[in-house]
């Protein structure tokens, strides 16, 4: 009897640690995605109207910011870099209609990109 009880415990134990840790990470991800869905409203129309050479400044500043270890770019910084340059990958979706599904494919994975993760890589 004593020990199912340990067992039960532990059984609680293990799934308030790992709620408590898996809610924090939502709610991180949620923040993320509602300031990533604000920049994105923000820079649309900006966006839309580049041309390929202020695409390219952007995505080489990018780049060369985010590869430089003196530079560490703030979470609104880094979002806006990856938002405007998915904007511009499904800009490019519907300039082509044949690249369509790779420029929708570009368009996600770049919204998917995350500040926890950049600044993991600049350890």
């Amino acid at each position: 009897m004593r020990k199912i009880v340990q067992i039960i415990t532990l059984t609680i134990l293990i799934f308030a640690f790992s709620a408590t840790v898996f809610s924090q990470e939502k709610i991180s991800n949620l923040i993320d995605g509602q300031l990533k869905e604000s920049l994105y409203n923000k820079y649309k129309k900006e966006v839309q109207a580049y041309d390929k050479k202020q695409f390219d400044t952007l995505f080489f500043d990018f780049f060369s910011k985010q590869s430089d270890k003196k530079i560490t770019l703030t979470k609104e910084e880094y979002y806006t870099f990856t938002v405007k340059i998915a904007i511009y990958s499904e800009k490019l979706g519907l300039l082509y209609k044949e690249q369509k599904v790779e420029s929708l494919k570009a368009k996600q994975d770049w919204l998917e990109k995350n500040y926890q993760e950049y600044l993991d890589s600049k350890k």
